[in-house]
């Protein structure tokens, strides 16, 4: 049993390490607790991923993030937020993931696979990268099939499937086309995502165009064997021959956390958890939402650069209960 935090933040990525920053700034005792690595999900991107957003855009605590390019890429971003965290020597726990938060008289019971903590204000800044939205089709749990894309480079020679539309489906279908591999889109919409980058997008329909990149759109995957895909389209089921299945179905927030920390979820499909979003409190007293965590399943509402305010708001609301 660990002695009782003011604050304890459950994510190490970039919102949960701009909480810590602003925790220590403030003279709150607070810890960090991160499943993975530092900034787990970023680690998780593909290879050569670039931001959407500039550098500055992405910065967390007032510290610049120098990038030699206008939009930074992924290596530098892993850069910069690790030697946030260790720079300013952010009290963070590693490789360790939370099971529960309890109520415990006038704190929280926060427990891990690990230990267990006493806090007086909890955290969740967990994003929304590590739990896969499923297709929900035979064959889905087939090692062939991966709802995350890291490196080109292995998908060389082989005919991939690449599922989706928006941007991580897109990079996917362009970089392992272009380290050799044959690739097929099946796009349920009737064109590529509308918040595709803007410099890639082009690319993309002209790859489609000319036919370099097969695409059914109007159609979903209906089932993956060791050797083929069956994929409705408005003509009918085809069954093309496939080695390779890329599901960029999109990803979703921790919700057994969030119900088991007794976060009301909206009835509808979106499940937004409740939270005032002047202090960022939940309907849970003391308990704070920060990040992509926010949006529920609409996913594409908060991102680092409109939420880096989170911690902020979030520590000048616990001060004041001091």
């Amino acid at each position: 049993m660990n002695a009782a935090y003011d604050v304890l933040i459950i994510g190490g990525g970039p919102i949960g390490l701009a909480c810590g920053l602003e925790a220590q700034k403030a003279g709150l005792s607070y810890l960090i607790i991160e499943k993975g690595c530092v900034v787990n999900s970023l680690y998780n991107y593909p290879l050569y991923m670039t931001f959407f957003s500039t550098s500055e855009r992405l910065e967390i605590g007032n510290v610049p993030f120098v990038s030699i390019n206008p939009k930074p890429t992924r290596p530098e971003a892993l850069e910069y937020y690790r030697r946030v965290a260790t720079s300013y020597e952010l009290h963070i726990r590693l490789f360790e993931t939370v099971e529960a938060v309890q109520p415990n008289a006038a704190e929280y019971l926060v427990t891990t696979n690990k230990t267990q903590y006493h806090a007086r204000h909890v955290v969740i800044a967990t994003g929304f990268y590590d739990i896969p939205n499923l297709l929900n089709v035979p064959g889905e749990n087939l090692p062939k099939v991966t709802h995350y894309y890291k490196d080109p480079h292995f998908y060389a020679t082989q005919d991939v499937v690449v599922i989706g539309a928006h941007n991580s489906a897109v990079d996917a279908a362009l970089e392992t086309y272009r380290k050799g591999a044959r690739v097929t889109m099946v796009i349920r919409d009737e064109g590529i995502g509308a918040r595709v980058k803007y410099w890639v997008k082009p690319d993309i329909e002209n790859r489609i165009k000319e036919g370099s990149i097969k695409a059914h759109f109007l159609s979903s995957v209906k089932a993956i064997r060791e050797q083929e895909v069956d994929i409705a389209t408005p003509d009918g089921i085809i069954t093309i021959k496939n080695d390779f299945v890329i599901a960029m179905t999109g990803y979703q927030p921790n919700f057994q956390l969030l119900k088991q920390s007794g976060i009301a979820l909206s009835d509808d499909s979106f499940l937004r958890p409740d939270y005032n979003p002047i202090t960022m409190e939940t309907n849970m007293p003391h308990i704070y939402l920060a990040g992509v965590v926010c949006g529920g399943m609409n996913t594409h509402v908060w991102f680092i650069e409109n939420s880096r305010d989170h911690a902020g708001k979030i520590m000048a609301h616990i001060k004041t209960s001091y």
